[in-house]
């Protein structure tokens, strides 16, 4: 695939806006490349106490949203799938803050939430490498909005920007 172009505002819900703006001009598929190696960096010396602390009461602990970043990435991967392969399908969205409380985060280690999250992003890299630029541009609906193949790129990638500056602003600082 040639390098992906940002999207138009037209081909993401306006939820998105937000991540789609943290990623930086430039080759996107690099940058999440650099992503995977930039989490782990941040993460590997965290102490196992930390990882079940929430940065402010009622929050999520950093476990809980690593394993939501993790868990979300799949699920956009999973609509990047089907889009790109020109399934017409309106995808459903889903509640993150149903599925926090079942996941079982706090039983997990920090190490083997790193090694899934790297493991997924492997896979995510494999996929958005794998595609061909029509692909690329196709279109389908996920939770009731149009959203583009590229432009699911975009958002897995700045999803995972905005939580990594959570986590070093919120969780670490």
């Amino acid at each position: 695939m040639s390098p992906l172009l940002r999207p138009a505002a037209d081909e993401f819900a306006q939820y998105f806006a937000g991540y789609v703006n943290l990623v930086p001009d430039g080759d996107v598929l690099a940058m999440l490349r650099r992503q995977g190696a930039d989490m782990t960096a941040l993460l590997r010396d965290v102490p196992e106490s930390m990882g079940d602390r929430a940065y402010s009461p009622g929050k999520w602990t950093l476990k809980e949203s690593l394993l939501h970043l993790i868990d979300t990435e799949r699920v956009f991967t999973y609509r990047l799938l089907r889009v790109a392969r020109g399934d017409a399908t309106p995808l459903p969205g889903f509640d993150q803050d149903a599925w926090v409380p079942n996941s079982g985060a706090s039983a997990r280690t920090m190490r083997s939430l790193l090694a899934e999250f790297a493991t997924v992003r492997v896979a995510t890299l494999a996929l958005i490498e794998s595609l061909d630029d029509a692909a690329g541009e196709r279109r389908g609906v996920s939770s009731e909005k149009p959203v583009s193949a590229r432009a699911i790129v975009y958002i897995i990638a700045g999803h995972d920007l905005h939580h990594y500056a959570f986590f070093r602003d919120k969780y670490l600082a």
